[in-house]
């Protein structure tokens, strides 16, 4: 069995498992955001605005769902495609990002996240807009646009890129499937849908890590994949 059908290139059995995937995390995402939502929590949720609810998610998402969100925040498809270009074209030193990532992860947790919470801050734009106005906020709104558009464009492009690779499905349409199902359950849930499903897909992801050796040794899908990154990168 080979990860690619002879017929017309595409892997109908990658196809499937990836469907499923998508519905499994579609199903958690609208589940948890429908929980949390609707029954709200005993505590730290009460009172808490519509805003809260739907961007940080009433602030009462936990510290372990937390980190796995920042994780899944931080280290998306553009962040392992890229890093892993770099380290193998131009050597362990020269990947800057997770350097980066992290001093400013440490930055922040230590200057600004308690100050932020206590003042019940949304965005890091609103402590800016709050002491020098609404025109200096609506000034510092652009670059962030701009940076969310290109960080979005990167990790729905490495998304279509490994999909490609992997089933042979057409990366367009890997992206914009994979768009539609993040936007439902995102708009059903709000952040209490992106943080469930984020702690749901890295779960996968290191679970696939640890079991692809066998799994693809088993259906013969590393001898494939290797070929078809060799003919990507030709």
């Amino acid at each position: 069995m080979t990860a690619a059908d002879d017929n017309d290139g595409v892997s109908w059995l990658g196809v499937s498992a990836i469907l499923i995937f998508y519905l499994v995390i579609l199903v958690i995402g609208i589940l948890a955001g429908w929980f949390k939502t609707r029954k709200g929590s005993r505590h730290s949720t009460e009172g808490a605005t519509q805003n809260e609810l739907a961007i940080v998610a009433g602030r009462d998402i936990g510290v372990v769902v937390g980190i796995f969100t920042m994780i899944a925040t931080w280290v998306g498809g553009g962040y392992i495609n890229g890093t892993a270009e770099v380290v193998f074209r131009d050597g362990l030193l020269n990947a800057q990002a997770p350097v980066g990532y992290a001093i400013s992860l440490i930055v922040g947790g230590l200057l600004f996240a308690k100050t932020m919470r206590e003042r019940r801050y949304l965005t890091m734009i609103d402590p800016f807009q709050e002491r020098y106005g609404v025109y200096i906020g609506g000034l510092m709104y652009l670059p962030a646009l701009f940076g969310e558009l290109l960080w979005s464009a990167a990790v729905l492009n490495a998304l279509g890129a490994t999909v490609a690779v992997v089933v042979g499905l057409n990366g367009d349409l890997a992206v914009i499937i994979s768009a539609c199902f993040a936007i439902l359950y995102t708009f059903v849930g709000g952040q209490y849908s992106v943080a469930y499903t984020d702690v749901a897909q890295l779960i996968c992801i290191v679970l696939g890590l640890v079991s692809f050796d066998d799994m693809g040794q088993y259906f013969g899908w590393s001898i494939v994949l290797i070929g078809n990154l060799k003919e990507s990168a030709t």
